[in-house]
């Protein structure tokens, strides 16, 4: 006799999730070719006044989003760097004191003006800072303070804590070293023995966990690895683990979940895609050429290779532009050679997920035509959504490209190639004539 057992809530869900997107698919290929151009039309700027419209007044709601101020400012201003427009100079300026006034007078940033500084803020300030540019914005960064922020920071373990007393994790590691690693002040007193925390947080799945003896989550394993490549010791993961796992998080509906038997989310189009963009980097040119991650000694990441072959360090060399001559450089590594820089003459690299398929979970079920991009069919639009969705596309668009200096191909861009967005940096998600820009600023004379 056959017996039957009820779906879990987690299959009940997923079944929903399933029926939602697929009658939106079916939808989609039974219109008419001009509807379907319409469809997967990216609302540029639509999402640009939604976007703009947030940076300068939230409703009441927000307030529980208190202590995450900086974060609405990145994943704002991000996105519209995104989509290569920009803020008004009084909007700029207006954004530039209010970080300022979130900045801690011993160092770090907090979630708001006179909070306690916090490693998720700092990140979040500091790469809303470079995407806005300028002197202004760079400048007001208090550099040395940050640095000693960092070193408070610095667990034994080889981990860092979010603040003062608070939790030690992956993403506490992440968003230490590559603040210290853009500000150019990431040195080994930093560096030590974050790659044994790392390690420890890498689980039988093979993805990371945000600490040790977790579950494997997109977030963390983007973390985890992005900080790996920044100090240096990425081949000390299991990669071909770590991109198995990954492999295996990208749904039927095209876009991405964070952990094994969770639904598709959008902002993991960048959280999971944003470790294929990394991954490319660093098997692309394996057997064609050696080149060290890192542009001090040697270390155990050597025989790494990555996608471009850019003959002098252009990221991490030379002294501190103002201030902090006296920090180590020996653990950074050449973080331009996991960009789009000097990218000639390299293998050809087939993506290792279905980009098309992921554009158009984006644009077809995350995408709000008002303005705004969203977790998934039923959810409400948000920032934070719009920044990852508006994130992973960009990735996607680019996922194919032999050549990253030039253009990416139309047959990449799903919909009409107007869709295409502002190239990133893949380790520190932010776009990459911004990163450029503070690279130059950070590093001069």
């Amino acid at each position: 006799m056959e017996s039957f057992t009820s779906p879990t809530v987690t299959q009940r869900d997923q079944i929903l999730v399933e029926q939602q997107v697929f009658s939106i698919f079916k939808t989609f290929y039974d219109m008419p070719p001009s509807s379907q151009s319409f469809m997967l039309e990216l609302q540029r700027e639509n999402h640009v006044e939604y976007l703009t419209n947030g940076l300068k007044q939230l409703g009441p709601s927000f307030c529980v989003l208190d202590a995450n101020r900086p974060w609405i400012c990145y994943w704002i201003l991000h996105s519209i760097a995104l989509t290569d427009e920009f803020v008004d100079p009084e909007l700029e300026d207006n954004t530039i004191d209010f970080l300022s006034r979130c900045q801690d007078p011993n160092g770090g940033y907090g979630g708001g003006p006179g909070q306690l500084p916090h490693l998720a803020t700092t990140y979040a300030a500091v790469n809303s800072l470079v995407t806005l540019g300028g002197d202004k914005a760079l400048s007001s960064i208090n550099r040395e303070k940050l640095y000693s922020f960092m070193r408070q920071m610095k667990d034994a373990s080889g981990g860092f804590r979010m603040h003062d007393g608070g939790e030690i994790d992956v993403r506490a590691c992440y968003t230490a070293i590559s603040v210290a690693s853009l500000l150019n002040i990431l040195d080994d007193e930093l560096v030590q023995n974050v790659g044994n925390y790392i390690l420890s947080c890498q689980t039988y799945e093979g993805g990371i966990s945000g600490e040790p003896g977790s579950e494997a989550h997109g977030g963390y394993t983007f973390c985890g690895l992005a900080t790996m490549i920044l100090i240096n010791e990425v081949n000390r993961l299991d990669l071909s683990s770590l991109i198995d796992w990954v492999v295996f998080r990208q749904g039927v509906e095209g876009g991405f979940q964070g952990r094994t038997n969770k639904l598709v989310d959008g902002c993991y189009s960048f959280w999971q895609g944003g470790i294929f963009a990394l991954i490319k980097r660093l098997n692309s040119t394996k057997g064609e050429r050696s080149i060290p991650l890192g542009d001090g000694e040697d270390s155990t990441a050597s025989s790494d290779a990555t996608e471009e072959s850019s003959n002098k360090d252009l990221s991490q060399g030379g002294s501190h532009s103002e201030k902090g001559d006296h920090h180590d450089t020996s653990s950074r590594v050449n973080v331009d050679d996991i960009s789009h820089n000097s990218s000639k003459g390299h293998a050809k690299v087939d993506p290792l997920f279905n980009s098309l398929a992921l554009q158009q979970y984006i644009l077809l079920c995350s995408q709000d035509l008002n303005g705004g991009l969203r977790d998934k069919p039923g959810k409400s639009r948000d920032h934070y959504h719009t920044c990852y969705c508006l994130s992973g596309l960009s990735v996607c668009q680019r996922s194919w490209s032999e050549d990253e200096d030039a253009p990416p191909l139309p047959r990449a861009v799903l919909g009409p190639y107007s869709n295409l967005l502002e190239p990133i940096h893949p380790l520190y998600n932010v776009v990459l004539d911004r990163y450029q820009e503070a690279h130059e600023f950070f590093t001069g004379s």
